[in-house]
């Protein structure tokens, strides 16, 4: 384990899996992806949640669905679609309902004791809510989410396909895509991060290292004695709340010559303990354990040179210690000797667990060696600069290995052949990797010599590790230099937090992690009847959590007023003839910037219209899909059999049927799409085909076919009475 990681907080794991029982995954069905969840609010407040929707695997991606606030008299799918926007039906789809029982592609949740609710359908727990697990990739059955905008979507399902009020998206886009701009930023741009000061902890003397303990959260100060406070004795191991200072404890006794407790510093904090606590090296050959109450220490004090770094051992019990010329594995409660090696000018220590390995280098240059901890040999090494070294950093993920040299940053491989080199002005004094992140936060520290340049004030410098380059922009560390001691880090998982030591003042700096808004979800363009209820929805992710207000602009975009009381995720309002051509976007500000969305149009027709979905869910939605004309009980429909929900206020593409109809078909040009006998009503665009009530457990699995939405995993055969593709032709 090396230093940085083990001074990064544990990430709390995505949701738990889910409890349902589920179908073999298919495709994907291998480990979920490693996004933060996304959560999308619906018109009625409903919240749909997914555990990843950016860099999605192209090739199969697991995923888990949540959902809460659903009407739970309303059947709902939850799928893969194409994205048309607000209040359109989200089609074509990817997969579908498998009666073999091998995909999960696709969901159908039920009302409690449905029908349906078993082998074919998942019924909602208690307060609308579900959890389903999506096998899912970027292209199939017609639907290839790299060209077209993609979301995992919820929709009523076949019994009520016009229904909109279910409809709920969260975006989702692959390796490789564009996640979008997140909306306009004001000032900087959306999605901006920063780290700020948030506080500076004066009561731990002169701090000489920092743990933020990755179980119990507390963080662990190693101290010692502040010139201009000789008159106290500052010296020990600190544990401090990490969000305001507190002092929790002061351990200032330490194991000496013969296991006599004496009062110590705290010289380097070399690991977290299970649970709380932390090993630790106290001068000049002290090795020490403590945690959060204790009294003293338990330690061992070593014989032979002074010790200048500690790490983790092999095993539970043991450290690996560096004296002089000699990296040693030592028993931690004993300081047995179990095995040593000789490293010419060894001084810092890096573990890389993962890799069984040790990375040594000197104080001022010299060899990076790469120890193989399983043979305590040598098996690399790389030449270093004759400069002053600050630091040597393992990345758990890669196994590379970052080294401070001066006011440069080198970056080795495992194989220590170089793979970049940062420059900078001061000098690289401190690191912390974070691999959940990508980061290497640097500190750099001002030499304090004023006479030759210096300015007395360092900075924190944040690069990506996979490209070295500056991923933040540096933030001042005022007042930090080296003259009375070189600077530590620590940093949360995540890198949310951070804490600095700043040895001449005395302090440990917090910084914390800011985010400008960047919005998740916005609206769309929406045509309506005066009279309907419009609903616009926009959420924003940042950090602190952003406020929104909505505005309008009824000249073009060239003005735009806030809208009296519009302060929430969701505005709803009465369409009036008034409103045509109004512009509507949501703004969203918090202490690092603005963003807003894209402006939408409304435009408000007059008149009763064509009724269904204002027609935006007929033919227009999947016309454009299937391109064809479909046929029902004689009359014909405006642009497609599928799909494309009710339009011109009729059954299925505008008429009802007038005598038998035919099974409904999906996409079929010659197929009714959805009538059955005496002229059920069917409409286009839905999860499945007419007449369901009058079918078998076999026929109702087909169903799940999706006329419009959700096509077949297999083909079948063709013609009339059977499935076709959602929204296209045989």
């Amino acid at each position: 384990m090396t230093r940085s990681r083990r001074r990064l907080r544990a990430a709390a794991s995505l949701s738990a899996a889910s409890a349902l029982s589920l179908a073999a995954l298919g495709p994907g069905s291998g480990a979920q992806a490693a996004d933060t969840p996304k959560t999308a609010l619906g018109k009625e407040g409903q919240r749909l949640t997914v555990s990843a929707s950016a860099g999605l695997a192209p090739g199969g991606e697991t995923i888990q669905v949540t959902g809460a606030g659903y009407d739970g008299t309303k059947g709902i799918y939850v799928a893969l679609c194409k994205d048309n926007g607000d209040n359109r039906v989200p089609s074509p789809c990817l997969g579908g309902a498998d009666t073999s029982g091998d995909g999960a592609s696709s969901r159908w949740i039920v009302p409690e004791g449905d029908t349906y609710e078993g082998d074919l359908a998942v019924a909602y727990g208690d307060g609308g809510t579900f959890d389903v697990t999506l096998g899912i990739k970027a292209a199939g059955d017609g639907l290839d989410c790299a060209e077209v905008s993609c979301a995992i979507v919820t929709r009523v399902d076949h019994r009520g396909s016009g229904d909109r009020s279910q409809d709920v998206r969260v975006p989702v886009t692959f390796t490789g895509q564009d996640p979008g701009s997140g909306g306009e930023g004001v000032g900087v741009p959306a999605g901006t991060v920063s780290y700020r000061q948030a506080a500076g902890f004066t009561t731990t003397g002169k701090p000489l290292d920092v743990l933020l303990h990755p179980d119990s959260g507390k963080l662990y100060v190693g101290s010692d004695n502040l010139a201009d406070t000789a008159d106290v004795d500052e010296r020990g191991l600190y544990v401090l709340d990490p969000a305001d200072g507190t002092v929790r404890s002061h351990i200032s006794q330490a194991p000496g010559t013969g296991g006599v407790p004496r009062t110590a510093a705290a010289a380097q904090l070399a690991a977290a303990l299970p649970g709380d606590g932390v090993l630790y090296r106290y001068p000049l050959r002290g090795i020490g354990t403590a945690k959060d109450g204790d009294q003293s220490a338990k330690g061992v004090w070593l014989t032979g040179a002074t010790i200048t770094d500690l790490a983790p051992g092999t095993a539970a019990d043991t450290v690996l210690v560096t004296q002089g010329a000699t990296l040693s594995e030592l028993e931690t409660a004993t300081g047995t000797v179990r095995r040593t090696l000789t490293l010419d000018g060894g001084r810092r220590l890096a573990v890389d667990s993962a890799r069984a390995a040790v990375w040594s280098t000197g104080a001022s240059g010299g060899q990076l060696r790469r120890v193989d901890t399983g043979t305590f040999a040598v098996t690399a090494t790389a030449q270093l600069p004759d400069v002053s070294i600050g630091f040597v950093e393992t990345d758990p993920a890669t196994g590379n290995v970052w080294v401070g040299a001066g006011g440069s940053v080198l970056v080795f491989g495992p194989d220590a052949k170089l793979l970049a080199a940062v420059e900078g002005t001061d000098e690289a004094a401190a690191a912390a990797l974070d691999p959940s992140t990508g980061r290497a936060f640097v500190v750099r520290q001002d030499n304090g010599d004023t006479g030759s340049g210096g300015d007395n004030n360092g900075s924190l410098a944040v690069y990506d590790m996979t490209t070295y380059e500056a991923a933040v922009e540096a933030v001042p560390l005022l007042g930090n230099h080296s003259q009375l001691g070189s600077a530590a880090i620590t940093v949360a998982a995540g890198g949310t937090t951070l804490y600095v030591t700043s040895p001449a003042e005395g302090k440990v700096v917090r910084l914390d992690r800011f985010v400008s808004p960047k919005a998740v979800q916005a609206p769309t363009d929406q045509t309506v009847t005066a009279g309907d209820t419009v609903t616009l929805i926009a959420q924003a992710e940042g950090t602190p959590e952003p406020t929104v207000r909505w505005q309008v602009s009824t000249d073009g975009a060239q003005t735009w007023q806030d809208v009296p009381g519009a302060t929430g995720t969701t505005y709803a309002f009465t369409a009036e003839a008034g409103h045509d051509g109004h512009r509507y976007r949501a703004e969203f500000t918090n202490t690092a910037g603005t963003t807003r969305t894209a402006p939408v149009t409304l435009t408000v027709t007059a008149g009763a219209g064509t009724g269904g979905d204002s027609g935006g869910d007929s033919g227009g939605d999947t016309g454009g899909d299937g391109g064809t004309t479909g046929a029902t009980g004689g009359s014909t429909t405006g642009g497609s059999t599928t799909g494309g929900g009710t339009t011109g206020g009729g059954t299925t593409g505008g008429s009802t049927t007038g005598g038998t109809g035919t099974t409904g078909v999906s996409g079929s040009a010659t197929s009714a799409t959805g009538s059955t006998t005496g002229g059920t009503t069917a409409t286009g665009g839905s999860l499945a085909s007419t007449g369901v009530g009058a079918l078998g457990t076999a026929i109702a699995a087909a169903a799940l076919t999706a006329a419009g939405v959700i096509v077949y995993r297999r083909g079948r055969g063709k013609g009339a009475g059977g499935p076709g593709r959602a929204g296209e032709t045989d």
